[in-house]
């Protein structure tokens, strides 16, 4: 099998829905499955999607419509409940742990594919044997970049992010830098390290590394899984030829003073930035 396509949910089975649509409709031309992984949302996502593919234990078929043309092929789907909200990593290990395909896709319910894209994809990875993980470049709905590739942190950076700190001049010009914004996103090359929404890892290169670190509940764990791939040797790749729009909420999204500091997703965001700097205290950041 080429491909296993992952998809976490956690109370979006309506986003889960047009998810799965999307990829049926882009109708890729692999050997694929598709893998969604329920963090215990109790919103019945599973039973819902399990009525749009073919059991997994089926052969995918072409059926005819009612005008005569074929519509597009019904992959294999695998469901996984989990007993509990484990967060994103833990989750999404999950469901790569029963990934069958020589690639898995790791991506969010709020990612819209588009024909042609994951085939480009995975061709690179056959391409360039060296690339461990690889992610299209991501645009918002209005056509804008999102920063979706990064360099890596320093340790102020998460409260440069969520607090006022952040809006100081000093501080905005190492954002800046740390958000990639003196490059125009417009070319494919190797980066630091790549935001989790859509990630193509490589079986073979994950199966030496690990997956994603389960200590982290949520942010962070995209970027020390990329960290461990440079490590390992392999390169961790933003490919622009392939654009996907991403209905990003931004959970995460900077927001300064006492609200950056105390919402429930700025605590989660500056508690994984602590154990990342705490895992990797001492260490140097990985050749290139």
């Amino acid at each position: 099998m080429d491909l296993s396509i992952v998809i976490l949910n956690y109370k979006q089975k309506g986003l889960v829905k047009q998810c799965v649509k999307g990829i049926i409709a882009a109708a890729p031309q692999l050997d694929y499955e598709i893998i969604v992984v329920d963090n215990n949302s109790q919103d019945g996502c599973l039973e819902a999607v399990s009525a749009l593919c073919t059991p997994a234990s089926a052969e995918p078929l072409a059926t005819p419509s009612l005008l005569g043309r074929l519509e597009p092929k019904l992959p294999p789907l695998r469901t996984i409940q989990s007993p509990q909200n484990g967060g994103f990593a833990a989750g999404n290990n999950l469901g790569i742990k029963t990934a069958r395909g020589e690639y898995v896709l790791v991506m969010n319910p709020d990612i819209a594919v588009v024909a042609g894209g994951l085939e480009k994809m995975v061709a690179l990875m056959e391409q360039q044997p060296e690339i461990g993980v690889v992610s299209p470049k991501l645009i918002n709905p209005d056509g804008s970049i999102q920063d979706s590739c990064r360099r890596f942190p320093s340790w102020p950076m998460p409260l440069y992010r969520r607090t006022a700190l952040g809006k100081l001049p000093w501080a905005k010009k190492k954002l800046g830098y740390y958000l990639m914004a003196d490059w125009d996103h417009a070319s494919s090359r190797p980066v630091d390290w790549l935001f989790g929404a859509c990630l193509l890892l490589r079986r073979s290169a994950f199966e030496k590394v690990g997956l994603f670190d389960e200590r982290f509940f949520m942010y962070f764990e995209d970027l020390d899984l990329c960290r461990r791939f440079w490590e390992a040797g392999y390169s961790v790749y933003y490919f622009a030829d392939v654009e996907l729009v991403h209905y990003h909420q931004r959970l995460s999204a900077e927001r300064g003073g006492v609200i950056g500091l105390f919402n429930r997703a700025g605590r989660i965001h500056l508690m994984s930035g602590v154990k990342y700097f705490a895992k990797y205290l001492g260490a140097k950041l990985p050749a290139r």
